[in-house]
């Protein structure tokens, strides 16, 4: 046996395996602690397998998957799928990484205390400089209003698109490179922002927007990376954007810290995509 990959979900592993039964090639599903690991039995299929692994990777939604399941499925693979809100727990872990998860946790936390009374210092504490101190030494403040949200449509909004963005970049290519665009987008779209409307701001939405932008381009640039985002996302992205421009919904919004976070994300997709 060769182990040919890992995917988080059992089903989807199937709908492979199935596939390659069907192109005479023999795999097997073994359970794991996060996910299934897909190997094959002959080592002459590895590559073939192992190339094919590779494609349902990117496109894991290919109608010669679909297709393969009604005609080679087995009704008895044995593999169990757990209870439905687990399944949905352990597609959540899975389909991030270190960074995303932690990320995700500390805007959860500090929304949270500022629901449960602690608003005011939590502000004083993570707030841009000059909102409540001009004290110069507090480096923090560059990067800490990031993580702060004022309503549960603003942070379950810029959460969602972090886990689904920021966790394909993590899986597909590493830490390092969302690391890096967390850190450079979660600080100069800040002192943007600071620069248009002052130091009252917070949330990830220049992240998401940096994220957003950088899968864009690496998806037209570098396809086999593995990631990409398609034109109706990123129209809609771009449409939400230019609609808090021209404040037509009614709410206030960072649109410094989201032009910036942008032109940060598609400047480094651009130069990853060139990158063997």
């Amino acid at each position: 046996m060769m182990e040919i990959g890992r995917l988080p979900n059992p089903r989807a592993a199937q709908a492979l395996v199935d596939y390659l039964r069907g192109q005479g090639v023999s795999c097997r599903i073994q359970q794991a602690e996060h996910g299934v690991i897909v190997s094959v039995e002959r080592e002459q299929d590895y590559s073939r397998a192992k190339a094919e692994f590779d494609h349902f990777i990117s496109h894991p939604y290919d109608a010669k998957y679909l297709q393969a399941s009604w005609e080679h499925g087995d009704m008895h693979a044995g593999l169990d799928y757990g209870a439905p809100a687990l399944a949905l727990f352990s597609r959540f872990l899975t389909g991030a990484g270190p960074v995303t998860l932690l990320v995700f946790a500390l805007c959860i936390l500090v929304y949270g205390a500022m629901q449960l009374g602690l608003g005011q210092q939590t502000y004083s504490l993570l707030s841009f400089f000059g909102a409540v101190s001009n004290g110069h030494a507090e480096v923090w403040r560059l990067f800490t209003p990031t993580l702060m949200h004022f309503s549960l449509m603003h942070i379950s909004f810029n959460l969602l698109w972090w886990w689904y963005l920021g966790g394909k970049i993590e899986t597909r290519l590493g830490t390092g490179p969302l690391l890096l665009l967390l850190l450079v987008a979660g600080t100069l779209p800040n002192l943007a922002q600071y620069l248009l409307t002052g130091p009252n701001f917070g949330g990830l939405s220049g992240v998401v927007y940096a994220v957003a932008g950088y899968t864009w381009v690496m998806g037209i640039k570098k396809p086999q990376a593995g990631i990409g985002l398609p034109p109706a996302y990123m129209g809609f992205m771009l449409l939400w954007m230019l609609l808090g421009f021209f404040d037509v919904l009614g709410m206030s919004m960072a649109n410094g810290a989201h032009l910036a976070g942008l032109v940060i994300g598609l400047g480094q997709g651009w130069l990853d995509s060139r990158k063997p």
